[in-house]
């Protein structure tokens, strides 16, 4: 089945533009696992065209989209949302606050050694310069 793309020949320049930052910012909003809560708890992951909207937004993984998301894990969220398990457990406030707690400790880390990395890069670079001969 051939999913639809964002723009299409018969649709206005704005009308497109308009699409595309829409769908950029509901995307977006799949990284946070509140508002996927949020969703669950009113049953909107029950609905057939809900579910089929998702399936349809998997284009975002494109890397000609996938570029222009600020939160990219909002991509690995549209993916688990493919799977019906994952929908229903949404709707447990648990399941939500500990994905979200999951989130900020990866986030830390990644800060964390980020920083590390950059520390010894720049000690590396600076113990390069005062070896090398003038």
């Amino acid at each position: 089945m051939a999913q639809s793309r964002p723009i299409q020949g018969n649709s206005s320049d704005k009308d497109n533009e308009e699409r595309f930052q829409t769908e950029l910012e509901f995307v977006q909003c799949l990284a946070n696992p509140n508002y996927l809560n949020f969703l669950a708890q009113r049953g909107y992951f029950k609905s057939n065209n809900f579910v089929n909207y998702l399936k349809y937004l998997q284009y975002w993984k494109e890397p000609m989209y996938a570029k222009y998301l600020k939160y990219p894990q909002a991509l690995h969220f549209l993916e688990l949302l493919q799977y019906e398990q994952f929908r229903k457990e949404l709707a447990n406030q648990q399941c939500a606050k500990f994905i979200d707690d999951q989130q900020l400790l990866h986030w830390q880390h990644y800060q964390r050694k980020r920083m590390q990395l950059l520390r010894a890069e720049a000690e590396h670079a600076r113990e390069m310069g005062e070896t090398k001969p003038a």
